[in-house]
């Protein structure tokens, strides 16, 4: 066989040649492979100490550090690996028996034994003794795990969730011997053991309208028989999945449905009594399977009251929905440095892309959403850690006003990243058009844009009154703060308005087609306090006050607080972009004048 030429023995215009090539290539700009996404993340890092136990914190910071080295570096290889080698549907075993099974590539398994195996984040909120943490840790420091791992890899972060929350569910409704027999395992860090989860909710059918949900339980002797199908059941081949089902002779409508939790494998060893119809070819998340299920008798136990179902399954939805604004978050960091590594590395008309004025513009657009989703989704998480009825009520509102909003707002966001990245961005070397599939997808999971929308204003304002908790808890937050007068009358405003029209749009089923905008205006107003708060204290501890600035970009880009601006009034974002988008702290004076400018 022929052998290459050595490059020393190449004509010289061909070794001219390479050399040029290889010299064009350094105008190509990097992507964020190999960087450490704790310690990049200034913000995050930043905000913990106010959200977060200084005990935990402590003890948790070099876990985070080593899953943000990771998440840069081995994890996301691995993300890149699994995404393009997709799970396969086996139907039958090698004896020609009807027990499908699923092969998934080496990288997908071992990314299951980095979020399952040694950082436990499945368990860690549900039994003490993960990470060498003594107690049950509170959901913010789980929260925080799934955002840094979001950057690296979305789809795996739903069998995770998902065994959390249904291991969650089974302690909660389970019989005794159901507990005693499944919960060790759901709670296991051992990959030999570990019992992943699913829930499996979607129906022809139903769709998110839960309640025209026909799947079958038939009582067989204490336990149960399900008959039916499930559409859309992500995490297809889990060991165990939660389920609504309707009993025999049950009620029509949501209250006629019962939650059932069903193995994969009955206790004498044998296969449950269902099929794995197909896999989903989905646009995104393609590392974790998806796929159609008919069930043809398969045993299943009861988890509570029969008549209780969608109820007790409801109890999962608020730790699932933050979970998706997590996501989000966690994505749209990776955008956001996406982008500026991209602005910041590649030149174009004589100077840095990043040095453009259009191009800064544009990465304030993907920068004010990404660092709102962050201050939600600590507010929440740390919301989410209180059991007093105030909490309750906040949290009502806060998990779907934040799903609904940070999950639209990651779809422009990845688009924008893409865009600054220029064709590159288009192309499957480069990680943009996968965190643009992934994007797509949160807006789906856990209730559409409408849904979340409409639970957020016709029932937790209209019906729990939780709008009111909401704009109590922000108003006593600007008193606290030491704000800068003028710019407190503004946010205060700001509050006043967005919890006016929700009551309003609550108020009448006619205004209906207003509830996105409602909850919209309430993710800002709660995003822009929670900001400028942070900002206040971080300068007044001699740290960076940028987020007062952050705050102000929301009232006036994402509220359109006074109506259509004008040039002049923006004079003072030239100055507030340029500290934004470097590296160094915003002294509090600093941000004071251009807040009040």
């Amino acid at each position: 066989m022929d052998q290459p030429m050595p490059a020393a023995s190449l004509p010289p215009a061909a070794r001219t040649t390479r050399a040029a090539s290889a010299e064009r290539s350094r105008n190509i700009a990097p992507d964020t492979r190999g960087l450490d996404y704790f310690a990049i993340d200034h913000a995050l890092r930043s905000l913990l100490p106010l959200y977060m136990d200084g005990a935990l914190l402590a003890h948790l910071t070099p876990h985070l550090a080593e899953l943000g080295a990771l998440a840069g570096g081995h994890l996301g290889a691995l993300a890149d690996t699994a995404e393009r080698h997709e799970p396969v549907l086996h139907r039958r075993d090698r004896t020609g028996r009807d027990e499908e099974w699923l092969e998934f590539h080496p990288a997908y398994r071992e990314m299951e034994a980095i979020a399952f195996g040694r950082f436990g984040m499945h368990a860690m909120t549900n039994r003490p003794g993960v990470l060498g943490w003594p107690d049950r840790m509170p959901p913010i420091a789980k929260y925080v795990f799934h955002y840094l791992f979001s950057q690296a890899e979305f789809g795996l972060l739903c069998p995770v969730n998902l065994t959390d929350s249904s291991s969650h569910l089974v302690d909660l409704f389970g019989s005794e011997e159901i507990r005693a027999r499944y919960l060790p395992r759901m709670w296991s860090q051992d990959m030999n053991e570990l019992m992943k989860c699913a829930q499996f909710m979607t129906e022809k059918a139903g769709g998110s309208d839960i309640g025209r949900s026909d799947l079958t339980a038939v009582r067989d002797g204490a336990d149960w028989r399900l008959w039916g199908e499930k559409w859309f059941c992500s995490n297809v081949d889990a060991e165990a999945a939660v389920l609504l089902a309707r009993p025999e002779g049950g009620a029509e409508g949501s209250r006629g449905l019962g939650l059932f939790l069903m193995p994969r494998t009955l206790p004498d060893g044998t296969r449950n009594a269902y099929r794995i119809v197909r896999l989903k070819e989905k646009m995104g998340s393609r590392s974790m399977a998806s796929g159609e299920i008919v069930f043809e008798g398969a045993l299943a136990y009861q988890l509570g009251a029969l008549d209780q179902g969608l109820k007790q399954m409801l109890v999962m939805v608020n730790s699932s929905r933050i979970s998706h604004l997590t996501r989000a978050a966690g994505m749209m960091r990776r955008c956001l440095n996406e982008a500026l590594v991209a602005a910041r590395h590649r030149n174009a008309f004589g100077k840095a892309v990043v040095d453009h004025p259009l191009m800064r513009r544009q990465l304030m657009k993907l920068m004010v959403p990404t660092e709102q989703a962050l201050s939600a989704l600590l507010y929440t998480a740390a919301v989410s850690s209180d059991p007093s009825p105030r909490a309750e009520r906040l949290l009502r509102i806060l998990t779907p006003i934040c799903k609904y909003r940070a999950c639209r707002d990651n779809v422009p966001v990845a688009t924008g990243a893409l865009e600054a990245r220029g064709g590159n961005g288009y192309v499957e070397d480069w990680p943009n058009s996968r965190l643009v599939r992934d994007a797509h997808l949160g807006l789906l999971w856990e209730g559409t844009s409408n849904i979340n929308a409409l639970d957020a204003v016709q029932r937790a304002v209209g019906k729990a009154r939780a709008h009111e908790a909401l704009g109590e808890d922000l108003a006593g937050r600007l008193d606290r703060a030491d704000l800068p007068g003028q710019f407190r009358t503004r946010l205060s405003g700001a509050v006043g308005r967005a919890v006016r029209f929700a009551d309003e749009v609550a108020a009448d089923p006619a205004h209906e087609r207003f509830c996105r905008e409602a909850s919209g205006q309430l993710y800002h107003a709660v995003t822009a306090t929670l900001m400028a708060t942070e900002g206040q204290a971080l300068g007044e501890a001699g740290g960076d006050a940028r987020r007062l600035l952050l705050a102000r970009f929301v009232l006036e880009h994402r509220m359109h607080e006074g109506g259509p601006p004008s040039l002049s009034a923006r004079a003072w974002e030239d100055e507030a972009i340029a500290l934004l988008l470097a590296d160094t702290p915003v002294p509090l004076a600093t941000a004071t004048r251009l807040a009040q400018a």
